[in-house]
């Protein structure tokens, strides 16, 4: 008699793990891509109001950004609950803005200073006379390009 097949065991083959790293690689890459990365710590509580018209800065690499707005809560016991300035990622006063905008134009190519804006980002609950010695302060150094950030309204 003859034996028609003979039982072998079958093992199933290994899986290959020699792309494993292109995928991570790519993973990694659309991650650093994609992500942006918080520019400014806000030590202001700011609630934008809602606009009524609006149009999109068009180079914002060229907007220098001034927020206006109460202290965080943390830093309340230390400045108060009347409005603050906030510079970059400092509580400033109003002396300091030409400094500042000294500062930001320093950073920037020389063609490039007429075309700055700088954008005021103002808590909707903030009286306008604070408002208007910032923009009293970025007259006298002659950075009379001024935008007013807001927000877009619901929809309903």
């Amino acid at each position: 008699m003859a034996v028609i097949g003979q039982k072998k065991e079958r093992t199933t083959p290994a899986i290959s793990t020699a792309s494993l790293p292109d995928v991570i690689f790519i993973l990694l890459f659309f991650f650093m891509v994609s992500t942006t990365i918080k520019e400014v710590d806000y030590k202001v509580i700011i609630h934008l109001p809602d606009a009524t018209q609006i149009k999109k800065l068009e180079n914002k690499s060229l907007v220098s950004y001034i927020y206006i707005g109460k202290p965080q809560k943390a830093l309340q016991a230390k400045y108060g609950t009347k409005p603050v300035i906030q510079l970059n990622d400092q509580i400033a006063t109003l002396d300091q803005i030409p400094q500042y905008v000294e500062a930001e134009r320093a950073k920037r190519r020389q063609e490039d200073v007429p075309k700055m804006t700088f954008s005021l980002k103002v808590d909707k609950e903030t009286n306008m006379g604070i408002v208007t010695d910032v923009k009293q302060q970025l007259r006298k150094v002659q950075a009379l390009k001024i935008n007013y950030s807001a927000r877009k309204p619901y929809k309903k």
